[in-house]
């Protein structure tokens, strides 16, 4: 049985996206346990904010990131 190239494409990019999901859990949870190292129990919507404060900074380094590098793989002069 042969497989068409767009299939293959299609299932690279499930595969992909289904190992960010993994990864992003694992993060989401080390995070979230890293936090309730340093916060008391019972701190509850203060953990809450400090982990939503994390994971924007974290999110919008990364998203920065990743911009930068495509501008400079689109960009034939670098």
């Amino acid at each position: 049985m042969e497989v068409k190239p767009t299939h293959m494409g299609t299932m690279i990019s499930l595969a992909t996206v289904a190992f960010g999901l993994i990864a992003a859990g694992a993060w989401n949870k080390f995070i979230s346990d890293l936090i309730a190292i340093f916060l008391k129990p019972g701190n509850g919507v203060i953990a809450e904010l400090a982990y939503a404060v994390i994971v924007t900074l974290l999110a919008v380094f990364v998203v920065r990131g990743l911009g930068k590098l495509a501008d400079r793989e689109s960009d034939p002069k670098t």
